[in-house]
């Protein structure tokens, strides 16, 4: 009976990981496809990847979605921080409510978001465009970095702080040195998160750009209305191929830290 349950987590298992791994093995196998009918194979080729490199649009497209990720996620990481530290000092019966309110966007279904964005942008005459971006990608992002560094502070020790107190250390210099080294593993992953929503966004993003703003998502939503192409294949391989060196960079800085010789 045991052995019948050992095989059965193992069948169960592979067919997860089929379900999880096998579309994306598909799409870098066909990323070197020689024809240009997709479920086709025509051959090995690195056609797609040399039109890509050639396809300057979608490489402005790309660049619009970098920097449009950082900004948010910056300024995410700003607001969400100070009030997640503000709600943590402030102790009011208004707390539950307002917590409630900051992860609001969360719940709330993107199209409905977007046209909210639209309206109230065009409500201040806002031109639309890069701007508009960053300020809808900033609201949505806050409540990520928001939740994790609320969540970091509630179970860090006060006596710390207290301690600093003591000795003479004002409020600032209580958070600079001590609060803010200790929740800054929170802020890096609410940004790591703020980016990876805001550089994937494609309803909002759609309802609040201008003609002359063009991001990735957008771009390759445009795209797949007349067909999957080779070309976005290579694309999906070159970002899959960067996103696993960066996974790979940061393990190696985490293994280098703690082998470190400590002085």
């Amino acid at each position: 009976m045991k052995k019948g349950r050992f095989r059965f987590s193992y069948l169960y298992m592979g067919l997860v990981l089929a379900i999880m791994y096998l579309p994306i093995l598909l799409t870098v196998i066909y990323s070197f496809n020689e024809s240009r009918i997709s479920s086709v194979w025509g051959g090995f080729s690195l056609t797609w990847y040399r039109q890509l490199f050639r396809d300057e649009e979608m490489f402005h497209a790309l660049w619009n979605s970098i920097v449009l990720a950082v900004c948010s996620c910056l300024l995410a990481a700003v607001l969400g921080t100070l009030g997640a530290f503000g709600m943590t000092r402030v102790k009011s019966r208004l707390n539950g409510p307002m917590e409630y309110l900051s992860t609001l966007p969360i719940m709330i279904p993107e199209i409905i978001l977007g046209m909210v964005f639209l309206a109230f942008f065009g409500l201040l005459g806002l031109p639309f465009g890069m701007l508009t971006l960053i300020l809808a990608h900033t609201a949505f992002c806050v409540p990520y970095i928001f939740m994790l560094v609320k969540a970091r502070l509630v179970g860090m020790d006060p006596s710390l702080a207290e301690a600093a107190r003591d000795l003479g250390a004002g409020e600032v210099r209580v958070f600079f040195d001590i609060t803010l080294p200790l929740i800054a593993p929170a802020i890096a992953s609410g940004m790591l998160l703020s980016f990876a929503m805001s550089f994937d966004d494609v309803i909002i993003s759609i309802f609040v750009t201008g003609v002359n703003v063009n991001t990735l998502p957008i771009r390759v939503y445009t795209q797949l209305k007349t067909g999957v192409t080779p070309e976005i294949n290579a694309l999906c391989t070159l970002m899959l191929a960067g996103t696993v060196l960066l996974v790979a960079l940061s393990v190696w800085i985490g293994r280098e830290k703690k082998h470190a010789p400590k002085l």
